[in-house]
């Protein structure tokens, strides 16, 4: 039997800013923008603003009428992700098998790792206490023998809370638990339970794994048997490295316009260079992605003889292998980079070559720490030539 914990941040993105901004603290707070923005949406909200009915994808408008005294602001996603890379650092510390869910959660297979405890109590309490130590925020833990039971765990005494669901207790836990915090089940499949008098956990099981699939679908229906009972086999998968990075965008009109496309090469060579950096990787190669205004898609590469983690080389790449190509009217541009190694390989006869220049590190820095984008190049602004 597997042993699960799923760690899950309390109200993460608010959870930072009041670390930043003691005088947030015990107001309710709004991330997603101004308080006057008229298409924001939430993206989190402090518990204090959760008392008011708000909540994350909410429209700010709404937020603003339901909480007219809240606290809004745009937030900071280049500070978010400088704390969950810390808050993540913790877990291979506990677990070597690690599956990280989103930003601020995760699965931790801790399985033959209990014997390190006096009891599944303390070992979560060991982690909650290690990302406090390290982080200053708070986190809510649940541990269980899979991931479903976790994750319902860890939701239950938020925030800062820890659970621990036993064998024994799954039955008891579950029989009065909502269809609606079943896995899966979304607000479609929801309604067509409750049209079938399944309300609870306890309206399921009276039923067989045939008259569930024939009612609302084999895998729902086999899905919602297997969950009102506590079983979940599904293993914690860590996460693989990484193949390529790359970022693409699909233009609202085709564009032919060269200057127009060379700057959004400049952009997105740009956002890729800062990812493979902030994951202290460097590439050999360089591929482009087009496609044109009949959906007919080319692909491009070109591999380097050095490794390389600088916006420079990938802009000069990727514009070298758009020039290449016969223009037309461009849908979509998409620039992404491949090889990795965690080190730099240099070239003997290319002045290119070298790590990341001193004024992409000043740039970086930068935008570490105000966000990505602060700062940039001017390839990457639309000029006349």
């Amino acid at each position: 039997m597997r042993t699960i914990m799923h760690v899950d941040m309390d109200a993460f993105f608010a959870a930072v800013e009041v670390l930043d901004h003691p005088e947030y603290a015990g107001k309710p707070l709004i991330i997603g923008g101004r308080k006057d923005s008229p298409r924001g949406v939430v993206s989190t909200a402090s518990y204090e603003a959760r008392k008011y009915g708000v909540h994350s994808a909410l429209p700010i408008s709404k937020a603003a009428f339901l909480c007219p005294d809240g606290i809004f602001i745009p937030g900071r996603m280049a500070r978010y992700q400088e704390m969950s890379r810390q808050v993540h650092e913790i877990f291979p510390e506990f677990s070597p098998l690690v599956e990280p869910l989103s930003i601020d959660e995760a699965f931790l297979d801790m399985s033959g790792c209990e014997h390190f405890y006096s009891s599944l109590e303390e070992m979560g309490r060991s982690l909650k206490q290690r990302i406090r130590e390290k982080t200053g925020l708070t986190a809510s833990v649940g541990i269980a023998p899979n991931k479903f039971l976790a994750k319902l765990a860890s939701d239950w005494r938020k925030p800062d809370g820890l659970l621990v669901l036993r064998p024994e207790d799954v039955e008891g836990f579950l029989i009065d638990l909502p269809v609606g915090k079943l896995w899966g089940v979304g607000q479609k499949s929801e309604a067509i339970l409750h049209k079938l008098g399944l309300h609870y956990v306890r309206d399921i099981l009276p039923h067989s794994l045939t008259w569930l699939q024939e009612k609302v679908g084999s895998a729902l229906g086999s899905q919602i048997y297997y969950l009102a009972r506590g079983i979940d086999e599904r293993p914690v998968v860590p996460e693989t490295e990484a193949q390529s990075i790359g970022h693409e965008i699909t233009f609202s009109e085709d564009q032919d316009n060269p200057s127009f496309l060379r700057q959004q090469l400049a952009q997105m060579g740009e956002k890729v260079g800062w990812r493979l950096r902030e994951q202290g990787l460097y590439a050999r190669t360089v591929s482009i992605k087009v496609r044109f205004y009949d959906f007919k898609t080319i692909t491009r590469s070109h591999t380097l003889n050095y490794s390389f983690n600088d916006d420079d080389t990938i802009f000069r790449e990727a514009l070298h292998l758009l020039e290449q190509i016969k223009l037309q009217p461009v849908r979509l541009l998409g620039v992404t980079v491949s090889n990795f190694s965690v080190g730099a390989q240099l070239s003997l006869f290319s002045s290119h070559n070298q790590p990341a220049s001193q004024v992409n590190e000043l740039m970086d820095s930068i935008n570490r720490k105000f966000s990505p984008g602060a700062i940039t190049k001017g390839r990457t602004l639309l000029t006349d030539d």
